[in-house]
């Protein structure tokens, strides 16, 4: 039995499952339940009035809506004070059986809109269930047997497509048969600005993002001005970052915007403690280590101030003259010393690299035990 197509039969034992709705068909009928849902009285906005309607598509009673859509196939155009169709309300209770039905009664219900912009592949995969995750998938091949191509790249009112939903949903199966199908998903970014390689990167999809790099036009930004890299700094997941420091190394200098510091995903990486990333971004651009923030300082004073003596470590390993203070002349033993981080300290006065910071004066004129002693 072929996916998405209607499951009657003619005198000769043709199944109409062999044939394709016409294209000019499923636009007639989307303009029908467009055009009429603003009907007072009409079928297409009365659920309340067809309580057999609504008891056939919360159960998922497949063989009542069969029986009522044969005496009356406009039963089908039905949809809710919220724009849903019965199709809509079957994907999100995971009703398999019934969803097939419907579609090859009439396969233009694929493509409608509910109140939120959401078709009912949007729906299957916002709602995030194993079994509406499974119908989301079913339904991606209902819209390819039936070259409802817009279907697929329907975005919702916040600007998400099916893609987006998938992918917050944490399913990767989903998700990587989205970009297979309609690689163009990967380059809307919804109305946050959260692109699926953002997403992808949150959720710690690693697979997802692996395939969403393949696309060279890919967008990569995330909430806030972020990118992808910086997702991958929060979660501390070294795995996504070596994938994007491989395709995209420059994210690592992308700033979030005008904060100060202006929060690179180096920065933050050193700033939050994250060694093992920290590690992937040196190995792949040691440079790194020498940036300055907006305000002046060096990762080392950040380090310091936060107390992560095996950042210094790594930071020390892969850029031996890494700055070691900032513009107001602070060192990171000033720093270390300030907000009392003891271990710091001490890693500072055993390393034959810094040791000689003890007599650094600040633009004020402090060492860093001045520092200590007024603290006192």
């Amino acid at each position: 039995m072929a996916v998405g197509t209607a499951a009657t039969s003619n005198a000769s034992g043709e199944s109409s499952m062999d044939k394709h709705v016409p294209e000019a068909k499923v636009t007639s009928d989307i303009a029908r339940l467009e055009g009429s849902k603003d009907k007072a009285g009409s079928r297409t906005t009365s659920a309340a009035m067809a309580p057999e309607w609504l008891k056939a598509t919360m159960s998922g009673d497949a063989t009542l809506i069969h029986d009522m859509a044969s005496k009356d196939p406009h039963v089908l155009l039905i949809t809710t004070a919220a724009g849903n169709t019965c199709l809509h309300i079957s994907c999100a209770q995971g009703h398999e059986d019934f969803c097939k039905t419907v579609v090859a009664l009439n396969s233009s219900l694929l493509a409608a809109v509910n109140a939120d912009n959401e078709t009912p592949l949007i729906t299957a995969a916002k709602r995030g269930s194993r079994a509406s995750l499974s119908l989301a998938s079913l339904l991606l091949k209902f819209c390819q047997c039936h070259q409802l191509s817009e279907a697929i790249t329907q975005k919702d009112k916040k600007g998400c497509n099916a893609l987006h939903h998938a992918i917050r949903s944490g399913d990767s199966k989903l998700a990587l048969e989205l970009i297979k199908v309609k690689p163009a998903l990967s380059r809307v970014s919804n109305n946050d600005e959260e692109s699926p390689l953002f997403i992808a990167a949150v959720r710690n999809l690693t697979d997802v993002v692996g395939k969403l790099l393949e696309i060279s036009d890919a967008a990569h930004g995330g909430s806030g001005k972020q990118n992808a890299l910086h997702a991958a700094v929060r979660n501390g997941n070294p795995d996504i970052a070596k994938r994007i420091m491989e395709v995209h190394p420059w994210m690592a200098r992308e700033e979030i915007g005008d904060d100060k510091p202006a929060a690179t995903p180096m920065w933050r990486a050193v700033n939050d403690g994250k060694i093992d990333v920290v590690t992937v971004l040196l190995k792949y651009d040691p440079s790194l280590g020498y940036l300055m923030t907006r305000a002046g300082s060096s990762f080392l004073c950040t380090a310091g101030r936060n107390g992560h003596v095996a950042v210094a470590r790594e930071l020390l390993k892969h850029c031996p003259d890494t700055p070691y203070c900032s513009e107001t002349g602070w060192t990171c033993l000033h720093a270390a010393a300030y907000y009392d981080r003891i271990e710091f300290v001490r890693f500072v006065l055993g390393s034959e690299q810094l040791r000689h910071l003890v007599n650094i004066q600040d633009k004020y004129g402090r060492t860093a035990l001045h520092l200590a002693a007024e603290k006192l």
